[in-house]
């Protein structure tokens, strides 16, 4: 690659403020973007989604990197022209999408092995990690940033307020790990909040897709009413008598369970679901 310009020009050249209404607080310096990428552990060989690059910090920081391509799904019209640019300059290794991230078939896209790396837009970022949850078995790693309090959540263990679905979804399918906070000052502009990079690396068995939707529909009720013990909580999916098969005690509370637990109600439910309903007018 030859020399690029300052990424603050690129911002300037192409009106690229950041829009609150897209989520974007950009990431400009280098030292932070690199070991962003390194926290990704190798990448030869890779091919790496980025999703919101905005000016390209992040991206620069990929292309330095040994991934074999890099796809940046952007859907600002104004970060999507400072990325082609980019791209033009970068020996058909940047692959730029013009698109709606939460609508991408990053399967039909993307070749394996697929890694994730990105600094994701705010007010998308937990309905995205779910949506990548439910194919996990397809990436090898998820590096993510996040806002440091839905990044807290990720990781979080039973007992505490912190502790929920997206708990339970992430820790059932990946190993999860903070990895780096960033404070406000590193973003451009600057967030409220802290933000934090968490590392998603997804197990080697993963629940098939009735299974998965089990689980939502189980931590959905179970944490929706999270005051509320389970047998009320859980009574549109069986309730007390889900809870006795599975051995969980129906006084409990969504935030008492184990992954494991939710594990086994996920399943119970979900052999429920299969039995199908008697005939009408049987004799």
């Amino acid at each position: 690659m030859t020399a690029l310009p300052p990424l603050r020009e690129v911002i300037a050249r192409h009106g690229l403020d950041a829009r609150r209404s897209l989520g974007q607080h950009f990431l400009l310096d280098s030292n932070l973007t690199a070991r962003i990428v390194r926290l990704a552990g190798d990448l030869s060989g890779r091919h790496v989604i980025e999703v919101g690059p905005g000016p390209g910090g992040l991206t620069r920081a990929l292309l330095e990197s040994s991934a074999a391509s890099v796809v940046a799904i952007e859907i600002d019209p104004r970060a999507v022209a400072a990325m082609q640019e980019l791209a033009a300059d970068a020996d058909g290794r940047l692959h730029v999408v013009a698109a709606d991230a939460m609508a991408v078939d990053l399967m039909g896209l993307v070749d394996p092995p697929r890694q994730i790396v990105a600094n994701l837009p705010y007010n998308i970022a937990s309905p995205l990690l779910v949506r990548w949850l439910r194919q996990a078995a397809a990436f090898e790693r998820l590096t993510l940033m996040f806002q440091q309090e839905v990044a807290e959540r990720i990781c979080a263990a039973p007992g505490g307020g912190d502790y929920g679905r997206l708990s339970v979804l992430a820790q059932w399918t990946c190993d999860v790990v903070i990895v780096q906070r960033l404070p406000p000052a590193a973003f451009v502009p600057p967030p409220k909040v802290w933000s934090a990079v968490v590392r998603l690396t997804p197990h080697v068995i993963q629940p098939d897709a009735a299974l998965f939707s089990a689980m939502e529909r189980m931590t959905a009720a179970a944490f929706g009413q999270r005051r509320k013990m389970l047998r009320g909580a859980l009574k549109p999916l069986g309730g007390e008598a889900l809870l006795h098969a599975t051995g969980i005690a129906p006084d409990r509370r969504a935030e008492t369970l184990t992954v494991g637990e939710f594990a086994r109600l996920a399943r119970a439910g979900k052999e429920k679901q299969d039995i199908p309903p008697p005939l009408e007018g049987g004799g």
